[in-house]
């Protein structure tokens, strides 16, 4: 009456097909991601307002995601240094603390004590910049 079933239901839990990434590999990954992120971020900052804080920061970044891939320096592009007012600069910043926070987050969660007091200093320089840093 009924054929019988002759392939594996695609409900099923898919069986491993090969090698797959450690917790850890797996964090390195996202953490180099985010930390690659805000170097570009940090770039577009430093076209747009030049400093000392930044360049040391991008600098930083880029040898912390290195480490983190293995020896393999982050592509940077070239920044575009047009100003596009003060609205941009500030959803730059945004966008670099929201980054700085997730690299945190991540950097805690795996111990890796170099990255997360870079992440924690991003984090701080950002906020300050945005006006969100408590004053004591």
């Amino acid at each position: 009456m009924y054929e019988p079933i002759r392939k594996k239901s695609v409900h099923s839990m898919a069986e491993p097909d090969g090698p797959h990434r450690s917790r850890t590999e797996e964090l390195d990954i996202r953490l180099a991601g985010h930390l690659t992120a805000l170097l570009t971020v940090t770039d577009e900052l430093r076209a747009l307002t030049p400093g000392p804080a930044l360049d040391d920061a991008a600098e930083r970044l880029a040898e912390t995601a290195a480490r983190l891939r293995g020896g393999r320096v982050p592509l940077r592009a070239a920044p575009t240094a047009r100003d596009e007012g003060e609205a941009h600069l500030t959803a730059l910043r945004q966008r670099a603390h929201n980054l700085a926070g997730m690299a945190l987050v991540i950097a805690t969660s795996r111990d890796d004590l170099v990255a997360a007091e870079l992440a924690a200093a991003c984090l701080e320089q950002h906020a300050e910049a945005l006006g969100l840093a408590e004053t004591a």
